[in-house]
């Protein structure tokens, strides 16, 4: 069967994620599987670029010619990695789903202006150096008919997990969380998804700042902390929280001077973590409620953490304690692993880009019809 490799960089910039799925291409394709993976890990100097550019008010062109340059070639070393470690003949691969690295995303626009999503990535180069198709620039064609552009993974989410016999929820804890809402398989209803608000995005920020280090093993740092209702509380004021679906966000309006801007200076800095575990907890608990009653969904549902929040184990006891009519799943059940899904995903939609198949939700987006996601690069 045709082999695809998704491409995934996140909000943490912490590496780039290569996931080799297999797919049917005859009639409508089987479920997706996963057979191998590969995590390149991204260059301090790298992260330190694009996490620049991720916040800044200006950029040159050389700047962003630069950073796409090297950033497409350390995926071109991820898939040269996940090729060699899985033993996979390079003609095996019909395509390689990419998604780049968004550094921008602003799908109500900004200061008046139209909206925009923006993804350093080099289809073309891409092409060049890995000698396969490539399908990029998902984001856009769905932006164009109206829609968000974000969550994308929700069709992927229904592909893998939609069942015949129960509602469930599919919870993508990475920098941001998104959660999917999947009515059981004979329901005519569409799923529905949309972005909750942060979820690992300033945990990891935190710490980094004042512990050193990428992100909080175990949440072992929130879990020590107590939870400062009162902060808690203006974090939650932000009008974002309340807004109706479709609705996604990123580091654009969810950062530290975000959270400066809170803060009254007191704070324990362990409290503060606790008070971020909290927020990411008490915002999906609000948005799975708002989906349910949006769907008319029972409270019960089976809960598939996802992502690398999946691993924080402070937060999914925060969420289990939030959210105690859903049963928690260990996403490994299905074959799949937590940290895989993403990459996965753009796997899967350049699986349905090469056949001519919409890869987006109107339900999750709000695009105005199902639309045919990326554009083809050939080698």
């Amino acid at each position: 069967m045709p082999l695809y490799i998704g491409l995934m960089s996140g909000t943490s910039l912490d590496g780039i994620d290569a996931a080799l799925v297999e797919i049917d291409d005859m009639p409508f394709g089987t479920q997706p599987r996963l057979l191998a993976s590969h995590a390149e890990p991204m260059p301090a100097a790298l992260r330190e670029r694009l996490w620049g550019l991720c916040h800044a008010e200006r950029a040159s062109f050389a700047e962003l010619a630069a950073a796409e340059d090297a950033f497409c070639r350390l995926q071109a070393k991820a898939v040269a990695a996940v090729l060699a470690d899985s033993d996979t003949p390079h003609n095996a691969v019909a395509a390689i789903g990419s998604h780049g690295q968004t550094v921008e995303h602003a799908p109500l626009g900004h200061a008046g202006g139209p909206a925009y999503t923006l993804q350093l990535d080099n289809p073309s180069l891409l092409a060049e150096l890995t000698g396969l198709t490539v399908v990029a620039d998902f984001r856009r064609r769905d932006l164009a008919a109206g829609g968000q552009a974000a969550p994308l993974a929700p069709a992927f989410h229904e592909a893998l997990f939609r069942a015949t016999n129960e509602w469930r929820l599919v919870l993508n804890l990475g920098g941001f969380a998104n959660l999917t809402l999947l009515p059981p398989a004979e329901d005519p209803r569409a799923p529905l998804g949309f972005d909750s608000g942060p979820a690992n995005a300033l945990l990891d920020a935190w710490h980094l700042r004042h512990r050193g280090g990428n992100f909080d093993k175990d949440g072992a740092w929130a879990a020590s902390g107590r939870v400062d209702e009162a902060l808690l509380a203006r974090l939650l004021a932000a009008p974002f929280f309340h807004l109706p679906p479709p609705r996604s966000t990123g580091r654009e309006l969810f950062n530290l001077p975000w959270l400066d801007a809170h803060l009254t200076g007191e704070e324990r800095l362990e409290d503060v973590q606790a008070t971020l575990a909290e927020l990411t907890a008490e915002s999906v608990a609000r948005a799975v409620t708002m989906a349910r009653e949006r769907l008319e969904a029972p409270a019960a549902a089976r809960l598939i953490p996802c992502g690398g929040g999946a691993h924080n184990r402070d937060l999914l006891a925060r969420l289990a304690r939030h959210l105690p009519d859903s049963t928690l799943t260990n996403i490994a059940a299905s074959g799949w692993h937590a940290d895989w899904l993403e990459a996965g995903a753009f796997a899967w939609l350049a699986w349905r880009r090469l056949q001519s198949l919409p890869g987006n939700l109107p339900s999750v987006t709000g695009a105005a019809g199902p639309r045919v996601l990326g554009g083809v690069y050939a080698p």
